[in-house]
């Protein structure tokens, strides 16, 4: 199959193409969270399979994907952009809070919309990893996105005088890391605490790269 049949136009049952279409890709997507997320995975899935699942046909899935692997990239970025969307709720509800509760608040909702569903946490820790060179692009772009957004906390840290001026990038991509492999083991059972703990150690270990031994506070 080199590329997308045609969908239909026009109205049917009261909804446009456009929304038919919507509809489609959304039963598609729903479907592969299920089946990438959880048994049988991404690797074991077929486009049959993912179609039945859908209550779709297999002449729809092409209307609205090339291959597996475009519903899998497009399945991370929706997982992705769910966790990303409550993060920034998060942030724009706190107000002026000290630094250590408005980390607190960032990664409490970050984990809490990971981890709500254990799918979102396969597909996005797991599922996606060796893929392909693109998928991995991806997956780097959109980690990209997480460390931007820890440089830009850190950088309005500095602002307040809450945290040491200096360049965040690498550190940010170190912590990245550490964030999404404990969340990965808390949700696999190889990590005994909770989920508040979790974050709590989240939460020391950004403040520990913030405020490194020595440094003071302004006015402090």
């Amino acid at each position: 199959m080199t590329g997308r049949l045609r969908a239909a136009t026009g109205r049917y049952g009261g909804k446009s193409a456009e929304e038919r279409q919507a509809e489609r890709r959304r039963r598609f997507l729903d479907a592969a969270l299920q089946l990438f997320g959880d048994v049988p995975g991404y690797r074991s899935t077929t486009v049959a399979a993912l179609s039945e699942a859908a209550g779709l046909s297999t002449r729809q899935f092409y209307e609205e994907f090339r291959t597996l692997e475009d519903v899998l990239a497009a399945l991370h970025l929706q997982v992705n952009g769910w966790a990303e969307q409550a993060v920034l709720a998060s942030v724009s509800g706190i107000g002026p809070v000290p630094l250590a509760e408005r980390a607190a608040a960032i990664f409490r909702a970050y984990a809490a919309n990971v981890t709500s569903d254990p799918r979102r946490v396969r597909i996005t820790f797991v599922e996606i990893i060796g893929v392909s060179p693109r998928l991995e692009e991806q997956r780097l772009a959109r980690r990209a996105r997480w460390v931007n957004l820890v440089c830009a906390e850190a950088a309005a840290a500095v602002e307040r005088g809450e945290a040491a001026p200096r360049d965040y990038r690498l550190a940010a991509t170190a912590f990245i890391g550490s964030v999404n492999g404990l969340l990965h083991d808390w949700n696999a059972g190889w990590v005994d605490a909770t989920l508040d703990e979790v974050v709590d150690e989240l939460v020391r270990q950004l403040l520990a790269i913030l405020r490194p031994p020595g440094w003071r506070p302004a006015g402090a």
